[in-house]
């Protein structure tokens, strides 16, 4: 097992901010890289939170990341975008995305933002959040193109990626629903997680390189490599596909279609509903309906060994305050290869583990 450092949050910002510095980042962008990523492991998914960073800076090494792009739009047909990321780091092609689709849907109503060739968006929740904070709803089909590493249902190979799908609801008087989750059983990083911790997964996450069901999150990480399930056996398969040709074939006109193996940059597509719903109905009813239901959703009494019922968004922003008080754990296999990965940036890695306070 690793031991895990556990991070005070402003000291984590000062950390990851000089390691982000390393990829000659704007000012703006090192924040905005800094603070979504961290984001990410305040809400407890260290798979999209700085963990990410080694992949990252061989990404940017090998020229598939590149650092100060924005996002451009390709098509603009009022209520529809099409904008392509540049390879630009999601977390601002990301927001900047997700700020031209607000803008159009306060104006128009509704908006469809296709978004194509952006690198790694991370927590895909963090848009939704971000349109529920505008009142609005909104659905996300993403796609992955990089090595893949999601088995089809009945298959024993690899074929595509993670493909998450969310949905973002504003509800009166109560933080957001933000439905969040990757259509395969665990999301890709949260294999590496378990890889760099040492443990093992559930039954029924994954195969490996042979087809064989395994518990080893090596066969996700590391060659040869096997692949993750999807959850709900055809039914997140099916939905995996959804999400490949809406965020990849639609949005993006990039489907996985090769194994890829060699290549670590990540590339995701991304089509995006926003929808006001003061502009398609009834505002005060949608709030009354929205609020009734979900109270009386929460108002079930617990099973025996549950706390409370909660929605979708309530685990996370539970993690948010408990992290938020009490510092972000990083394991230290983690914590090492970030470091590593400071020094191919350039970056004094002493620094970097001062700035944290695990030197």
């Amino acid at each position: 097992m690793s031991d895990t450092h556990v991070i005070a949050v402003d000291k984590l910002h000062a950390a990851i901010r000089q390691v982000v510095a390393g990829f000659g980042s704007s000012a703006s962008e090192i924040e905005t890289v800094a603070s979504n990523l961290i984001e990410a492991n305040l809400t407890g998914h260290d798979s999209h939170g700085i963990g990410m960073l080694p992949r990252y800076a061989e990404a940017f090494a090998e020229g598939g990341l590149k650092p100060n792009a924005h996002v451009r739009t390709v098509l603009d047909a009022g209520a529809m975008l099409r904008l392509d990321g540049d390879a630009g780091f999601g977390q601002v092609i990301g927001r900047e995305a997700m700020e031209l689709g607000i803008a159009r849907a306060r104006q128009n109503g509704c908006c469809i933002v296709a978004l194509g060739n952006a690198h790694h968006l991370g927590r895909i929740g963090a848009w939704a959040e971000m349109a529920a904070a505008a009142d609005l709803v909104s659905l996300h089909f993403v796609n992955v193109i990089s090595r893949g590493i999601v088995a089809p249902f009945g298959g024993a190979d690899a074929r595509f990626g993670t493909n998450p799908f969310t949905a973002g609801v504003p509800v009166p008087g109560r933080p957001p629903m933000i439905l969040d989750f990757a259509t395969s059983m665990v999301a890709q990083g949260k294999t590496r997680v378990a890889h760099n911790k040492g443990e093992l997964l559930p039954e029924g996450n994954l195969i490996d390189n042979t087809g064989k069901p395994t518990r080893d999150p090596r066969y996700s990480v590391l060659e040869p490599f096997g692949a993750i399930l999807t959850f709900g056996a055809h039914k997140g398969y099916g939905l995996a596909l959804l999400c490949e040709l809406l965020g990849g074939a639609l949005a993006s006109g990039m489907t996985q279609h090769s194994h890829d193996n060699d290549k670590k940059r990540i590339l995701n597509g991304m089509l995006s509903v926003l929808i006001d719903p003061a502009a398609l109905g009834d505002r005060v009813a949608f709030d009354r309906e929205t609020q009734t239901f979900v109270e009386w959703v929460l108002a079930s009494p617990p099973q025996e060994g549950v706390a409370h019922v909660r929605v979708a968004g309530d685990p996370e922003r539970e993690s948010r305050a408990r992290r938020t008080a009490q510092g972000v754990p990083v394991d230290a296999t983690t914590w090492q290869q970030i470091l590593s990965a400071a020094a191919k940036l350039g970056v004094d890695p002493a620094a970097v583990a001062r700035a944290a306070g695990t030197a």
